[in-house]
């Protein structure tokens, strides 16, 4: 099975729900999994991996203040990314104009690194009656066969 990194942005907790839900959906599955609440790019592994991030959005249009540094280590980095697939979850209100702007902007990101982008970013809005740990498990067991 695979390896996975879940990388976490969040202001106020909930998406660290939302990550968690997807943690034991891939464990079920029989993935390894490394939840990361506090991201640091230098701490995370990245060969032959597959990231999941998480994140809301903070601001206007920012990344959370937990994972924004790990945001831009990765704008720096000169490693090689390119054995790296990744999945994006965004969490956010669509009441605003910079809806899920964060996860937009790190699977951009990801992308001009050389990572693999396995589906584009899952939107999970929170202006709805929603379960967003529910619905991200769904996402997660609906693309298993990806995983």
């Amino acid at each position: 099975m695979s390896s996975f990194q879940i990388i976490v942005g969040s202001m106020l907790g909930g998406t660290e729900y939302v990550a968690e839900a997807c943690e034991q959906s891939l464990q079920a599955l029989g993935h390894q999994t490394q939840l990361h609440l506090q991201p640091d790019f230098s701490q995370i592994t990245k060969e032959n991996q597959i990231w999941l991030i998480c994140t809301s959005t903070h601001g206007a249009g920012d990344y959370p203040d937990n994972i924004d540094q790990f945001a831009s280590d990765l704008r720096s980095t000169s490693e090689d990314l390119s054995t790296i697939k990744f999945l994006t979850i965004g969490v956010g209100d669509s009441s605003y104009d910079t809806f899920c702007q964060a996860a937009k902007n790190i699977e951009k990101l990801l992308i001009s690194k050389g990572c693999t982008c396995m589906k584009t970013v899952k939107t999970l809005d929170m202006s709805q009656d929603i379960d967003p740990e529910d619905l991200a498990q769904q996402w997660i067991e609906e693309n298993s066969d990806l995983l």
